[in-house]
């Protein structure tokens, strides 16, 4: 490609969009976008394939701004495109209710495949895009039928490359060969502190190199337009590992404070942005100027990938010919919708089954359904035999020359990475073919705090299997021992945390964290074997909250979760033959599902008239909502076997039978009482 005017047009219409955007707002990031226009262009305009007018096509090439607060950058590229980002778009930079928020968010605006700004967040996320392209590839690629090859490609800059997360991902990415990923390190040695010789003066090359990447270095990022696509075009010719370019460039390049950690995070001042203007050929009293060629040029690339996806369709229709069932298959993920009768599939218990372990029970979910939800991906963070995560005859996802597994392998082996796994797990489950589940102890689920927020925020469909939820796994002691992850978690918007107290509403669980197609879930799991109620089932366990003991003029509801529910029964015989005392027992295995249900039927778990206490082992914070008084663990615990820890917390029949009669006692003569869940903002929440 030889590069003219109309290229040099475009980078630097790209910059004055970024400075007028960021000016106008009074707030953003101009410097990575004016550093970074030239490589973008080039990427964009030379080599990714793409439909503005159908963002959504599958085998599209997937681009990743992990160092986000670029965001200007990519806002830019979109709206030059053609991508329904129009230019009021851009003036709406960071306003209230706008499509173009500070940071990139997936579900706010066309063209953004994850939502990034966390940093190296992104950088995790592309490794998972990069995963599922090779694994839908594998799955759906037939001879002479290669519906599947799109490249991940990701900028990102120098605080990504100190985050830990982008180095347990680059690790991943590494072993597993990606070669159909390419990421752009943006060299521009600045961060918010600064140059980063202050902090950060390590060779990122080779540490790559180290992980098994390809490495390249283009020494000037500013201007040699034709270096970077020589670089890209090398990186594209290495199919058997992930490649890096080191991309050197100068942070807001034309700026007179280009170079320092001054452009940044501020917009430019009016002098600069004038001066900046005139020295690329702009009218310095105009805004927001797209010059027509600059459009035209973009346009036409937009048509060649509007082309590229009809010859796919045609492929496609040729293909479903051929493979009917794949094609089906494949359009049916495409749609997020599950396979008809899977739900048939989830295993169901009696009372007189035997005790199992949550975990097992899981395992057990996930031996019945994997067959007929083939696009149910699983894992573990080094912790198979620990999480239960993986099938009998399940087939590892590893590179084929490995001889352990396959492109089309639908386990995953994380490695003691729990927060890659969670941002992997996001790229996979927005590639939008893949429904990924992955396991560590839930107490580990903190390491993937970060990305498990995200999860949240961008409305992935992932699954955390969280095993050894509480003391009750016992001799580990304190350090694993969960005690206040569950209120973190369910403090999260858009996360259902479960805690199944039995096998029903262990398929509960799976059922509605499957079934939500915008909503991750997070299963706590035990470690110690748990009865079968005899009230619980599956649609019971569905509606987040239900009553698992119902008894006339009760005086106490005992509200639970997970291994505490039978405690709680075990309890209700302890007050009635001890203290006379009758109690009725309710199982709160997800509070955002409960939460959603009418407040009718809520008051029917909850009524008004009794007083309610809750028995869990974690924190009690969070349990006001629902219940008058609380027993729970607001301590961190102690190592022994875990019928000790137990008794030595007083998380016992007994233990819950004293506190209960306390409970009875303190609110005998308050009337009328009312249910913690009639609240005056009720209606509301």
């Amino acid at each position: 490609m030889t590069y003219g005017k109309v290229d040099e047009l475009a980078i630097n219409t790209i910059r004055t969009l970024a400075v007028d955007a960021t000016f106008a707002a009074n707030s953003g990031h101009p410097g990575a976008p004016m550093g970074m226009a030239p490589v973008a262009h080039v990427l964009f305009r030379k080599f990714m394939t793409f439909n503005p007018k159908n963002p959504d096509w599958v085998n599209r090439d997937r681009f990743v701004l992990s160092n986000g607060h670029g965001c200007m950058l990519q806002y830019a590229l979109l709206h030059l495109f053609g991508y329904a980002v129009s230019l009021d778009d851009l003036k709406a930079f960071r306003q209230l209710g706008s499509i173009t928020p500070g940071h990139p968010e997936a579900h706010d605006t066309p063209g953004i495949e994850v939502t990034t700004g966390p940093l190296g967040q992104g950088f995790a996320n592309a490794v998972g895009l990069a995963i599922a392209e090779r694994h839908t590839a594998a799955v759906f690629n037939k001879p002479g039928f290669e519906l599947i090859n799109n490249y991940t490609y990701t900028f990102f800059g120098d605080g990504c490359a100190m985050e830990g997360i982008a180095s347990e991902a680059a690790s991943t990415a590494g072993h597993l060969q990606l070669g159909n990923l390419i990421a752009i390190y943006d060299d521009n040695h600045i961060s918010i502190d600064g140059d980063t010789k202050c902090a950060f003066t390590e060779d990122v090359m080779k540490r790559f190199e180290a992980y098994g990447w390809h490495t390249q270095w283009v020494k000037n990022g500013d201007t040699d337009l034709q270096a970077i696509e020589d670089a890209i075009a090398e990186a594209k010719k290495v199919t058997d590992k992930p490649s890096v370019i080191k991309l050197t460039t100068t942070i807001g390049y034309g700026s007179l404070l280009q170079g320092t950690g001054g452009v940044h995070g501020s917009p430019l001042k009016a002098a600069d942005v004038k001066q900046m203007k005139e020295r690329f050929g702009f009218d310095p009293e105009k805004t927001f100027v797209v010059p027509q060629e600059v459009y035209d040029s973009y346009h036409a690339h937009a048509a060649e990938g509007a082309a590229a996806e009809e010859e796919w369709k045609k492929l496609f229709a040729k293909y479903g010919e051929e493979h009917k069932e794949a094609a089906a298959d494949l359009s049916r993920r495409l749609a997020r919708e599950l396979p008809e009768g899977w739900e048939k599939k989830l295993p169901t218990y009696k009372p007189t089954d035997p005790a199992i372990a949550s975990r097992k029970l899981s395992e057990s979910v996930l031996e019945a359904i994997h067959d007929v939800i083939p696009e149910l991906l699983s894992g573990s963070a080094d912790l198979t035999g620990s999480n239960n995560t993986r099938w009998k005859n399940a087939v590892d996802f590893q590179p084929p020359n490995l001889g352990i597994g396959d492109w089309s392998g639908r386990y995953f082996r994380y490695g003691v990475r729990e927060h890659a796994m969670g941002a992997i797990m996001n790229g996979l489950c927005a590639y939008g073919t893949t429904i990924p589940a992955g396991g560590t102890f839930l107490n580990f689920v903190s390491y993937a705090a970060g990305a498990a927020r995200l999860s949240s925020l961008s409305h992935q469909r992932v699954i955390y299997v969280a095993t050894h939820d509480s003391i009750g796994l016992g001799e580990d002691g304190p350090t694993h021992q969960p005690i206040e992850t569950l209120a973190h978690f369910r403090a999260l918007p858009n996360m259902m945390v479960w805690r199944p107290a039995d096998g029903n509403e262990t398929s509960a669980a799976y059922y509605m964290a499957l079934t939500c197609t915008g909503t991750p879930s997070i299963l706590a799991l035990t470690r110690q074997n748990l009865p079968q109620l005899e009230g619980s089932t599956l649609e019971n366990g569905i509606k987040g909250g239900y009553v698992a003991l119902e008894a006339e003029k009760a005086d106490v509801t005992l509200v639970s979760t997970g291994s505490e529910v039978s405690l709680c029964l075990e309890a209700v015989k302890e007050l009635k033959e001890k203290n006379g005392l009758t109690a009725r027992v309710v199982s709160l295995p997800c509070f955002e599902v409960f939460d959603a249900q009418t407040i009718d039927y809520k008051l029917s778990v909850i009524p008004d008239g009794i007083p309610t206490m809750s028995v869990e082992v974690m924190t009690t914070m969070g349990w006001e909502k629902y219940s008058h008084e609380q027993f729970g663990l607001n301590r961190f615990g102690a190592s022994g076997p875990y019928k000790e820890v137990y008794a030595k917390f007083e998380f016992t029949p007994k233990g819950v039978a004293e506190r209960a009669v306390k409970t009875v006692e303190f609110y005998k003569d308050v009337k009328p009482l009312r249910s913690p869940l009639n609240r005056a903002f009720q209606q509301l929440i």
